[in-house]
């Protein structure tokens, strides 16, 4: 046995179903949970066995299975077994001609996708985007931003956080401290912030600060030079230190972006010991690359006190999915964006 709480690791898994030597290796490493993909999820009977498998691997009916389906470019529940959902940038524009309506729908599709993945057994969804797109922004987030006005981001983020914590999915705001004005994909490369502290303040932080109590984050593998110029946010203490915890005042579980993008340097095991060490509660490693894996759990601790405490507070913060009329939730979204076209 690891210990009495799980390793501070969520691992991807290679495709839709277990091998045993993956079977193996989760039963004997106990990572915190699971995130999913594409390559995992072919049709709903075959994902729900899946998340399933991946639990009764651990031993643990409460390990975290994460999916990013965030609508738009982003759901790996893809059309036609699963809804297509709308980027965030539609509810942004549904904003500017009548807020009430879009924080309705905004409400109403994370509900939506609440279901679809409650239905698989799936429990915690990485979004919304709490990033505030800028001109000068990379596309990688583009219409996964809800808009360019910080106050319209927090306001359509609190309303998706809403809608998923009332179907029984936790969300995961992200990517703490803001990723819009990244002019590089950290997919690949590692951006570089340069704005001054007051505009970070203003701006990129400000719809993080106002869901602060939600139950986690990611970070953003995001260099923000005036505070931290060696090292992105995932592993940069001062950064977690001084704007995540401090001037934010995000105090949830805080997950690190997946470990193998190319923004990070260093093997999976230095990637792991740099987040954890600069204060990330989890780390995440999403390819499901076996010798990777078996690395990062080489060097990956149990969940430390606080992570504990900060992960038991999340799990409070889940409610039990009350009755849903999903045909008549996905008529008044269609009525909602569709007046949105009409003005």
């Amino acid at each position: 046995m690891v210990g009495p709480h799980p390793r501070a690791v969520i691992f991807g898994v290679a495709g839709p179903t277990l091998t045993d030597r993956e079977r193996h290796f989760f039963a004997e490493v106990d990572p915190l949970g699971f995130i999913l993909f594409a390559r995992n999820c072919l049709d709903p009977t075959s994902t729900r066995a899946l998340v399933a498998d991946l639990r009764e691997s651990v031993g643990r009916s409460d390990a975290l299975v994460l999916i990013d389906q965030e609508g738009g470019r982003v759901q790996r529940l893809k059309p036609p077994l699963w809804r297509a959902a709308p980027p965030a940038e539609a509810f942004g524009r549904l904003a500017e001609v009548d807020e009430a309506n879009a924080v309705e729908a905004v409400w109403l599709n994370s509900r939506l996708l609440a279901a679809d993945l409650i239905a698989l057994g799936i429990d915690v969804d990485c979004a919304p985007v709490l990033d505030v797109r800028q001109p000068e922004g990379h596309d990688v987030i583009g219409d996964r931003a809800f808009a360019k006005r910080s106050e319209t981001v927090a306001l359509l983020g609190r309303a998706s956080c809403t809608g998923f914590l009332a179907g029984g999915v936790l969300p995961v705001i992200k990517h703490i401290p803001g990723h819009g004005r990244a002019t590089l994909d950290s997919h690949e490369d590692l951006p570089v912030v340069s704005a001054p502290h007051e505009d970070l303040h203003r701006v990129d932080f400000a719809p993080f600060a106002a869901l602060a109590e939600m139950p986690m984050a990611m970070t953003a593998h995001v260099i923000y030079d005036v505070i931290d110029s060696a090292a992105p946010a995932t592993t940069s203490a001062k950064v977690i230190r001084e704007a995540i915890r401090g001037a934010i005042g995000f105090d949830g579980l805080l997950i690190s972006d997946d470990l193998c993008m190319r923004a990070l340097s260093g093997r999976a095991g230095d990637r792991t010991r740099a987040a954890l060490a600069a204060g990330c509660d989890v780390t995440l490693h999403c390819n499901g690359y076996f010798d990777e894996m078996r690395e990062v759990a080489t060097v990956c601790p149990t969940l430390s006190p606080e992570a504990v405490r900060r992960l038991a507070r999340a799990q409070c913060m889940r409610a039990k999915a009350e009755p849903f009329d999903r045909e008549q939730a996905q008529q008044r979204l269609a009525g909602l964006l569709g007046a949105q076209v009409r003005a």
